[in-house]
């Protein structure tokens, strides 16, 4: 799982530059995907580790990140719907840009939940 987190890490930044890239780079906020991005990859390398406490210490504050990108950009998912349906916004971008990295986080959070219940089976 922390390889999955790495990439899913590097994901979110590409996402975020290619944002902040057509969105004229005029916008800083558009990078906050490669922000989360930059987290990810961190808590991810941290997770690679032979010690089962600290890989899952680290895996369990990756998904809890994961999960605030989702919740947090979760508006953008009913936007993009809008926004294919013809309602304009002032920065089409941005709302497709938030709503992939809501999809991105929701597709994150579900590989390692299920994970989690695996790892939880193999236990017992």
């Amino acid at each position: 799982m922390a390889k999955l987190t790495i990439g899913f890490g590097i994901l979110l930044m590409l996402l975020g530059v290619a944002g902040f890239v057509l969105t004229g780079s005029t916008h800083p906020t558009s990078l906050i995907p490669a922000g989360f991005g930059l987290l990810f990859v961190l808590f991810g390398g941290l997770a690679n580790t032979n010690d089962p406490k600290k890989r899952m210490l680290w895996m369990h504050i990756a998904v809890t990140l994961g999960l605030i990108g989702f919740l947090s950009t979760i508006m953008a998912d009913i936007q993009v719907f809008k926004l294919a349906s013809g309602t304009t916004y002032p920065h089409p971008v941005a709302v497709i840009e938030k709503a992939a990295m809501s999809l991105f986080s929701l597709i994150y959070v579900l590989f390692c939940v299920r994970s989690f219940i695996n790892a939880r089976i193999r236990r017992s």
